[in-house]
């Protein structure tokens, strides 16, 4: 039983469709998915979720204006619970954001969220499917996703991490540009598994199947 897998309502990010997706491969793996605001869910829960949707410093503001909530994350993390970021959700796991100034992340991946550079015929946004290109050898979460298997991005910003090892998945767009970062308890997608389909899905059920 994986037991529940709290994804946190900060009024950033499509919580709905989110939600959807892991209640489709919840039930196989024993897990119960709950929306929450409340700080003392997160605090019970066996796995947490942080989506977020807008500008790294809007999102960080967001999280933080929710009494309590972001030194929930902090321990719960820190206790080792499974953790799992989805596009600026996992840029905040980052050292900081430059998006509009400088704003303070979790440090837990040490890094900086930096502009896409984008290149000649290449926009940015970088909006779309791009294939995923999985470091060896594969994460858990990874499991069943192979070289070339699409997800879903939307963003302008990635997350440049200072070690290497930390980055789990690339993609391709005019540069090398994360799409999943993770260490021991901690995994974060830039991609968005929910919009992601097969391969979003299957991540999902790997998260609520991880014991790290």
């Amino acid at each position: 039983m994986s037991g529940v897998c709290a994804i946190v309502d900060y009024g950033s990010g499509n919580l709905h469709s989110a939600e959807k997706a892991f209640q489709r491969v919840a039930a196989e793996a024993g897990a119960e998915i709950r929306v929450t605001a409340e700080p003392e869910a997160v605090a019970r829960a066996e796995r947490i979720v942080l989506p977020g949707v807008g500008a790294f410093a809007d999102c960080r503001a967001g999280l933080r204006a929710v009494p309590g909530m972001w030194e929930t994350i902090e321990a719960r993390v820190a206790a080792g619970v499974p953790f799992l970021g989805i596009c600026v959700g996992m840029q905040l796991m980052a050292s900081r954001g430059l998006e509009h100034g400088v704003a303070e992340g979790f440090g837990w991946i040490p890094g900086e969220v930096r502009r896409l550079a984008g290149g000649p015929g290449l926009k940015v946004p970088h909006m779309g499917w791009n294939a995923l290109e999985p470091r060896a050898p594969a994460h858990p979460l990874l499991a069943g996703i192979a070289a070339g298997d699409h997800a879903y991005f939307v963003h302008s910003y990635h997350l440049a991490a200072e070690r290497d090892e930390e980055v789990l998945a690339t993609v391709t767009h005019g540069e090398r540009v994360t799409a999943m970062v993770g260490r021991d308890n901690l995994a974060g997608t830039q991609f968005h598994p929910e919009k992601s389909q097969r391969t979003g899905l299957r991540l999902i059920a790997n998260f609520l199947a991880w014991r790290p």
